[in-house]
């Protein structure tokens, strides 16, 4: 008997990779519950790197209801908490390891919180931002300065784009991916142009996207190598003062400037049901109508960047 009992070997022996390995299949919540408190060889496991090279929060929506006056949201005060535990509790272990970061867009994350982030995850080399209804020009530009690695962006639409621009072109040496959720207007396009030159991957699928706007893309951003308008509005308000008019093609000029692509995306087709999605809301997609998750899908995702 006394043989048997010392070949039996404690959780808290077994071998941190294989720790790490079970660690894996354990989703966020399961990860920050509790369990690197149980010993000491759990909590090193438990902040192994290859646990936190992604925090995607993706699945954490708040529970909140719109009101008419600025913040123009009522966020209810336990989604606050378990977000600023998660988070907290994620940050810590994972040691300024995190090189992807992924919020829904539906989350209603605060300045404070936001900055706490950044300043605990300086490697963050891939972002995907939630709402702004929340989070102030200071609260964003604070957190860019700490993302110096950034180099690929997903936000919701801005309504003022130059100052965001502005911070990423001043601290992100290495930016060259950004995916828009909203309209591009031809404001929008000229400050990518102005701030963005070097962009090299652009995805605005499922937008409203100014024909003259399209245009100033192709021709500003020289260095751009993928450009994704799958299910668009593309319209055209040529010449000055004539209603506007929904493209059902992309004229002859536009796919000649897009032909220096390497990867030139588009889909505008009656058949196709995103088109009908993005036409039906008006080019100002409301994901939470759709399926869970199709907000973060793009076909750019597909390729090597």
């Amino acid at each position: 008997m006394e043989d048997s009992e010392s070949l039996v070997r404690r959780w808290e022996d077994l071998d941190t990779d294989i720790l790490v390995k079970i660690f894996q299949s354990f989703d966020i919540y399961q990860l920050t519950s509790g369990i690197a408190h149980i010993c000491s060889a759990w909590r090193l496991a438990c902040c192994d790197p290859l646990l936190w090279k992604t925090l995607d929060l993706s699945m954490m929506k708040s529970n909140y209801i719109k009101i008419p006056l600025e913040p123009y949201v009522y966020v209810d005060g336990r989604s606050d908490k378990d977000l600023t535990r998660v988070l907290k509790t994620s940050l810590n272990l994972s040691r300024g390891n995190l090189m992807t970061l992924i919020f829904h867009f539906n989350l209603y994350v605060s300045d404070d919180l936001l900055t706490y982030t950044a300043e605990r995850c300086p490697r963050l080399k891939r972002l995907v931002m939630p709402a702004w209804n929340r989070i102030k020009k200071t609260g964003i530009c604070k957190a860019i300065r700490c993302w110096k690695d950034l180099e690929s962006l997903t936000m919701p639409s801005i309504a003022n784009p130059p100052y965001l621009m502005e911070e990423i072109a001043k601290n992100c040496k290495n930016f060259n991916e950004l995916k828009i959720m909203g309209p591009c207007d031809i404001f929008f396009a000229s400050t990518l142009v102005a701030y963005l030159p070097k962009l090299k991957v652009l995805s605005l699928r499922c937008s409203m996207l100014l024909k003259d706007a399209l245009i100033i893309i192709l021709d500003g951003l020289q260095h751009l190598e993928v450009l994704n308008i799958s299910h668009c509005l593309v319209i055209d308000t040529t010449p000055p003062r004539a209603p506007r008019r929904l493209l059902k093609e992309l004229d002859p000029v536009i796919l000649e400037k897009a032909s220096r692509l390497r990867m030139f995306l588009t889909c505008m087709q009656d058949s196709c049901i995103m088109c009908q999605r993005t036409k039906n809301d008006e080019g100002l997609m409301r994901w939470y109508k759709y399926e869970e998750g199709l907000w973060l899908e793009d076909e750019v995702r597909s390729l090597a960047y």
